[in-house]
């Protein structure tokens, strides 16, 4: 991995001719609307192959914190959070970002601590308003982008998801993914507003590779990640909302361990800052009660299959991270460590089909002289 240029101690590398990175749009974009430190960019090389061209693809993931209190009326939040991202959204497209992805439910706060349905009103179509916004973006810069919303599913009378938005360089809706697994871990009582995902492990093929969103959660289940694998992915995103206290330690090491071990590139996305909401809750945990979720820290950032990774972007402050990779690194890992041909799916497949039944026995062989 190398690292073309990054932002650190609001300074950034400038080259001779003015620009940034050699991106003369996006050097004038940054100065005009965003401070030099939201910005980082580096990039994961291959081998050169003699029967494949490069296959180069430019990756943005953007982190944010909310824009507005949590009380100020809903509306007017999700307006500004859109009013927020936009300057950061056209500093991706205008670099050349062919992918972008956002943070888990990045059109409004983190709500679903407080257990209050009054924030089911920020949850619109697949269409809707989030979308929308998105898709103009899409179009203007040939970018595909990774919405991670929350849905309403208005066909199925009137469902609450928590659901990845896929939306084609044209502007198109290529699909959407529902989040498999739903937390009830300390603060994060998420089932109270929506339920465990059903729309399997898809990987959408799009104009710049076959990507996957593995949201948030699902990041600590490795078959989860295993499944998109199987399905095809190059590209596996992990848009969350996780804070400090419960998962930091693990943050920087699972999503390395999914890429290696399914031969893919992981992105890892989290929001900032900490959200206070208007009335105090707890978790039946004997905590106080509190109004807090606690810090999202941020700390985004890319792993790829060969176990090299990014810097991650800055626990407390926006940002934006850029990357360029060669997908031909996923196959070339593939045929080195050949994880797929040595694995047993097979053994693994029968466990699983005994597990899931009621009269599984775990296979256990017992000391013979451990009860004499």
């Amino acid at each position: 991995m190398e690292n073309k240029a990054a932002a650190e101690n609001g300074k950034t590398e400038i080259g001779k001719e003015g620009s940034i990175c050699g991106f003369d749009s996006l050097h004038r974009l940054l100065q005009s609307s965003l401070p030099p430190h939201l910005f980082q960019a580096f990039s994961f090389h291959a081998d050169k192959e003699s029967l494949r061209e490069p296959r180069s693809v430019r990756l943005g993931l953007i982190q944010n914190s909310i824009a507005l209190p949590t009380t100020e009326p809903l509306l007017d939040q999700k307006r500004g959070i859109f009013q927020k991202l936009t300057p950061i959204i056209e500093a991706a497209g205008a670099s050349g970002v062919n992918i972008l992805c956002l943070q888990e439910a990045w059109m409004m706060p983190f709500a679903f601590c407080t257990r209050e349905k009054k924030w089911c009103e920020f949850a619109e179509p697949i269409d809707g308003e989030s979308t929308k916004f998105l898709q103009e973006f899409a179009r203007r810069y040939n970018m595909v982008i990774v919405s991670p919303i929350l849905e309403r599913d208005v066909n199925h009378g009137e469902t609450i998801w928590n659901t990845a938005v896929i939306i084609g360089n044209h502007g198109n809706i290529i699909g959407k993914h529902r989040k498999n697994h739903i937390p009830r871990v300390g603060d994060f009582n998420e089932s109270t507003y929506y339920m465990e995902g059903n729309t399997g492990h898809p990987v959408f093929e799009t104009a710049y590779g076959k990507i996957a969103v593995n949201i948030c959660y699902g990041r600590h289940h490795p078959l989860n990640w295993l499944a998109f694998g199987l399905n095809g992915a190059e590209i596996v995103f992990n848009p969350s909302a996780t804070v400090g206290e419960l998962s930091e330690p693990m943050w920087p090491i699972e999503a390395r361990n999914a890429a290696i071990a399914n031969s893919y590139f992981v992105c890892s996305i989290n929001r900032v800052g900490t959200e206070d909401f208007p009335n105090p809750f707890t978790s039946g945990d004997g905590k106080p009660q509190h109004t807090d979720f606690g810090h999202f820290y941020g700390s985004s950032y890319i792993s790829a299959p060969d176990s090299s990774c990014t810097p991650s972007l800055s626990r407390h402050r926006d940002g934006l991270l850029i990357s360029d990779m060669d997908l031909n690194l996923c196959r070339q890992l593939k045929d080195k460590w050949g994880f797929r041909m040595t694995a047993r799916y097979e053994t693994y497949a029968d466990l699983l089909g005994r597990y899931v039944k009621p009269d599984f026995e775990p296979q256990v062989i017992s000391d013979p002289l451990l009860n004499k």
